[in-house]
This record gives C-alpha cells, structure tokens and sequence, in this order.
C-alpha cells in the first residue's frame, strides 16, 4: 500500500502528517511512503532524514492513501480520486460541506478527531496527544504575557511571590497546562465542572475551585454543556473569585460546537491590571467573551490571548506525536501493508466520516 505524505498549505500549519521516525517503520512493515519535497521543513524535518529513512520523495497525490494533517483545500480534494482514502483533521462535525464533497468524488475519508475513545483506539488519539501541546504551550504564553515572574523567588532585595494561576477546564489540556505552570513555579487551582477530575487536579499539585456548579461526564470524557441556568451561576461565581488571581487558562470546549462562554466581560473587569487570561477555545469563539480569535489584545488592563492553533506553534513534537497516532490508525487499517477494512470494526467504522463501505485492496 502506497502512502503520500502531502505538505500542508493551511496559512500558519507548520505540522507534517508523517515524521522520517514513523515513515521509517512504516516502510519496514510492508509499506511504501511517499513524500512530497518539503512536507516536513516547517516542522524541521528535511527531505534527505525521509529518504535516509526509507521513504521516497514524490507525489503524493497519487498514492492509495493520502496522509495530512488539517483538512484539504478546494483544489486539493479536487486531487483526490474514487476510492482513495484520506487520513487527518477533517473537522466533520462543523464542516459538512467538505466532508460531503469528500463523498462525491467517492473518497473515503477517516477523521481522526472521530477516532472512538475507547482503550485501544488510545495510541491513535490525535486529539489527546495535540491537547498535550496546546495545554504545554498555554501555559509559557501565559508566562510570556505575565509582567512578573512565576515561580516565588528569594533575592537580596527581598521574596517575590509567586503567580497564582487558574486552570479551567481539566481535559488533556488543562491538565497539561497545570502540571507546566507547576513546573514554572506557579500556585495552580484547577476547575472543572465535572467533579470527578478532582482527583486528578489535586495529584498534580494543584488546589480545586469549588464553584458550586457541576455536571455529569458525557460520552467520550468530555464535560457535558451547562444549562443556561448553569451557565449563569457558573459566571458569577467565577466573577467573585477571579479577582485573585494573576493568569487564568481556559480550556473549556464542546465537540462540533461554539466554546461555552465562562468569562463574562464583568469577570474581566474585576482582574488586576496585568492579569493574563489564554483562551485555548478561542478557535470555536473562545470561553471569555472578550477574546478576539487569533489575536493578542488587550481589555481593561488584561492581557486576552486568543491565538489559535497552537500546536502548530511546537512543529517537531506536535509532528511526532500526530505522526504516532496516524502510524497506529494505518496499522489498524492496513495491517503489514495490506488494506483490509472491517466495517464491522468501531474503529474503523467510526473514524470514517465519508465513502463507500466496500473499498478493494
């Protein structure tokens, strides 16, 4: 089975579908890898570390599988042909457009993002391993932004404290975003409105904020969407305490939806002047109503970072966990380089968002 590695044309996506490391074992394993020049210069893999590795430089087009990594373009699913199949983020619950016009051409096409969360799917879980990236990244914009330092430091000019910093929404993200401000030397509280991360909150050294508003997990882990009752408690609730502290990271989101709003502009106004707020929702419209996707600004003395696409930001090690989770789906579907697809399979049938359910080998 021959798989092409395209390079990606996304303004700003500095990621690779496929890193040498896994082109490697994939061409070991009954595979043949195609990779088009330059593929991988964003993310600091040069086309000769792909071809030392055993893959060939080539288009990728015409392969029997296309790898990316953010959906295609216009003119890219115009490349695509009947029964080719397509690997990567296709953002099918928002963008039913693209996965229909996938359909057309007779492509068939498997999300990543709608790989099931279910154990043995997790070595495919592009979305956890990204999250990894994003939260860890938040975390120095956070620090970056900040006027003061993060850790307690003792000088002879006397004890600086140390920041305290507000994590909400404990998924991946947050629970990454956590442990890196920990490391950084911040006081870290964590907020979810599932109680059951609790656990989790605290085992990474931070202290639980108890909003008196909570929710039950819905399917795949995520937090379920609060009523507008809920949603309003939760505000003023979070109004009150905000004020104390000096960063707050959102990660609260809700596949195939606008990012709940948790941050009013009161809550904003009630934050020192300097205070940071990094909104890692800002992509579906962000969690402070304030945010301004994709941009750095700056709103009664706060700082609101709504920079998208952060893993896109860490290119090499967002690459090489992505490339690990594609490795292990195309395993999963092509055993030792043969295709043989089992609709019968949940995780075969349930990344696949477009095409025929009988495809040739």
């Amino acid at each position: 089975m021959r798989v092409g590695v395209a390079r990606e044309t996304t303004p700003g996506e500095r990621r690779v579908a496929l890193v040498p490391e896994t082109a490697g074992k994939l061409a070991a394993t009954g595979f043949e890898v195609v990779v088009e020049s330059g593929a991988g210069a964003g993310a600091s893999f040069a086309d000769e570390a792909y071809t030392a590795a055993g893959a060939t430089l080539g288009d990728p087009w015409t392969a029997d599988l296309v790898a990316k990594v953010r959906k295609p373009s216009p003119d890219e699913r115009a490349r695509l042909r009947e029964g080719q199949l397509l690997v990567g983020f296709l953002d099918p619950l928002a963008d039913r457009e693209g996965v229909e016009a996938l359909a057309a051409r007779g492509v068939v096409a498997f999300a990543m993002e709608s790989i099931p969360r279910i154990t043995r799917a997790q070595p495919m879980d592009a979305l956890s391993s990204q999250a990894t990236v994003a939260g860890y990244k938040a975390a120095l914009l956070a620090a970056e932004h900040l006027p003061r330092f993060f850790p307690m430091l003792m000088t002879a000019a006397g004890t600086v404290p140390p920041a305290k910093v507000l994590v909400i929404g404990a998924g991946v993200a947050g629970l990454q975003a956590i442990a890196t401000a920990r490391r950084l030397g911040a006081v870290v509280t964590g907020f979810d409105v599932r109680p059951v991360v609790r656990e989790q909150i605290e085992s990474l050294g931070a202290s639980w904020l108890d909003l008196g508003v909570s929710g039950a997990e819905a399917e795949g882990g995520y937090a379920r969407e609060l009523t507008a009752e809920e949603q309003q408690a939760q505000q003023a609730a979070l109004e009150q305490r905000i004020g104390d502290f000096d960063c707050v990271i959102t990660t609260a989101a809700v596949p195939g939806r606008a990012a709940p709003r948790i941050i009013p502009a009161t809550a904003v106004e009630a934050m020192r002047p300097g205070s940071v707020i990094v909104d890692l929702a800002a992509e579906t419209g962000g969690n402070c109503e304030l945010t301004v996707p994709g941009e750095v600004v700056e709103r009664a003395g706060v700082t609101l970072v709504g920079l998208t696409n952060l893993p896109a930001t860490m290119p090499y090690h967002a690459s090489m966990l992505y490339s690990r989770n594609v490795q292990a789906l195309l395993s999963h579907l092509a055993p030792e380089g043969t295709l043989a697809l089992d609709w019968s399979d949940e995780i075969t049938a349930g990344a696949c968002v477009a095409g025929r359910k009988e495809v040739p080998a």
